[in-house]
């Protein structure tokens, strides 16, 4: 007997979703309440439950859009029966890793010209663990983005940086032990057992404590630390549902004793600090800088986004089907602001020194939000994308992002940027420059508002757009006139295809 998992209802005003990452394979076999893919809507990021133990069964593929209601998956039930007590087991291992004699130093790796230190954000396994050829073993982050570091060598890990630690490059990381018979121990062994210094210690990776986006977005609401819960997702990841029941006031508990009787129970005055990442640190110093060194402006219009939601509602299905894509806003912004660009080239320069660089293609960074902090991955040559194109780039972009694969290549040399603070609800912001950019277009939500067409008054979807530019590159004339003719663009559609 199988059971169907459909999209289920995520929001009043949300009508469809897209399958953004499977977290099991087609034909695993899955537990009851565990998490087996993550779901994107136009506002957030949703995990879908397993609702019955059993057999996985896929329907729809990563980056395919829903809607809801739709089925995701089926879990073919399982009728083999298990005996708790064989479960139980430990597994005998029949060989044991020998030591070669051989140590290898690991130091941390050029990952950019311009990078001269990085951080140890997490490690992946604990000092003493067996570890294997190109396993990950700890996560590095620099400030433009985070790597995996990969084991060079199979044998026991000695680990010698904390995580936190700043370490210029060329440092020592850690060593590896190196020892024969590991790959017959991991065949004959579950992972939890490699560590044969602690066989008793419960299965620890990185996913335990780290909460998915959804939750992350949920604790960081709540003001909750995720390191004071305990999550029930796969290898102890937090989930959704682990956030939504997450208590504000459950992190101070032991210290209520310590509150003076005539303080009323309610009163919490509690604080937590945390140390800001590499990124997050790069980002505070750059916004500062853009906001000290330009003379920033901003200018707004607002958009008629009827024509653009008619033509979506008509063909996306289609598209959908022709491309294997989701047929989104995005595109046709970037398509408009491509057009606009190389109408007012001086939108799409920026200052070296004393000259004015103009470049003849346009480079579109799009600003991704992850849990992580704002990164800006680049879209290349989007002048010369099609909207298919453009939409499968940014869906490659945006899943490297959240996933904090990004490499430096991929988020360097844009020429202007795209912002969209209407997936979170924003009606109208000023978006900072993106250095060494001289603009960024900032969108908003899209909300019914009543207009006049022709005498008359008629209730249109409206989205206000800002342009913030930097006035020593760009003049009035310039950015109003950019701005108006992206408004143009996308109040018509048809002059995208045709170019006019």
């Amino acid at each position: 007997m199988s059971l169907q998992m459909k999209v289920p209802s995520v929001g009043e005003s949300i009508t469809e979703v897209t399958v953004s990452q499977w977290m099991k394979k087609d034909g695993d076999i899955v537990e009851m309440d565990e998490v087996i893919c993550e779901l994107e809507s136009d506002k957030a990021t949703f995990e879908l439950i397993a609702e019955a133990p059993g057999k996985l069964i896929i329907k729809a593929q990563e980056g395919e859009t829903l809607e809801i209601g739709a089925v995701v998956c089926e879990i073919e039930a399982s009728t083999a029966p298990t005996d708790p007590k064989k479960a139980e087991e430990p597994v005998v291992l029949e060989s044991t890793p020998k030591a070669t004699g051989k140590v290898v130093e690991m130091k941390v790796p050029a990952v950019g010209e311009s990078i001269t230190e990085v951080t140890i954000s997490s490690w992946m396994k604990k000092d003493g663990d067996l570890v294997m050829l190109d396993d990950p073993i700890a996560e590095i982050e620099s400030d433009k983005a985070t790597f995996e570091l990969a084991a060079e060598a199979s044998g026991k890990l000695s680990i010698l940086a904390k995580e936190g630690d700043t370490l210029e490059i060329g440092a020592m990381i850690c060593r590896i032990e190196v020892m024969e018979g590991i790959s017959e121990l991991q065949n004959e062994a579950p992972p939890a057992q490699l560590n044969t210094e602690n066989k008793s210690a419960p299965d620890q990776n990185y996913a335990s404590g780290h909460p998915s986006p959804a939750a992350a977005k949920i604790l960081s609401e709540k003001g909750v630390d995720p390191s004071s819960i305990v999550g029930t997702g796969k290898d102890g990841r937090l989930t959704k549902e682990d956030a939504q029941k997450a208590e504000v006031g459950k992190v101070v508990a032991q210290d209520q004793a310590s509150i003076p009787a005539s303080r009323p129970e309610t009163a919490g005055r509690n604080q937590r600090r945390e140390k800001m990442s590499s990124l997050r640190k790069t980002i505070s110093r750059r916004l500062v800088s853009v906001k000290n060194e330009t003379a920033m402006l901003t200018t707004f219009n607002e958009v008629n986004m009827k024509p653009i939601m008619d033509i979506r509602k008509k063909y996306k299905e289609s598209f959908k089907e022709k491309h294997q894509v989701g047929l989104g806003f995005m595109s046709f912004f970037t398509k408009a602001c491509c057009l606009a660009l190389q109408e007012w080239p001086a939108v799409n320069a920026q200052i070296d020194g004393d000259e004015l660089v103009y470049g003849d293609y346009c480079d579109i960074s799009v600003a991704v939000s992850t849990p992580k902090g704002l990164v800006v991955p680049v879209i290349r040559n989007a002048e010369a994308l099609s909207f298919e194109g453009i939409e499968k780039e940014i869906v490659r972009l945006a899943t490297k992002a959240r996933d904090g694969k990004l490499s430096i290549d991929e988020m360097q040399g844009g020429t202007f940027t795209i912002t969209n603070g209407g997936v979170f609800g924003s009606m109208l912001s000023t978006p900072i420059i993106n250095a060494p950019q001289s603009a960024i277009l900032g969108m908003h939500n899209i909300v019914e508002r009543p207009v006049a067409e022709e005498g008359q008054v008629v209730i249109r979807p409206v989205m206000f757009v800002a342009l913030s530019y930097d006035h020593r590159v760009i003049d009035g004339r310039e950015s109003v006139s950019f701005l108006v003719r992206v408004k143009e663009l996308l109040e018509d559609p048809t002059r995208l295809l045709l170019g006019v």
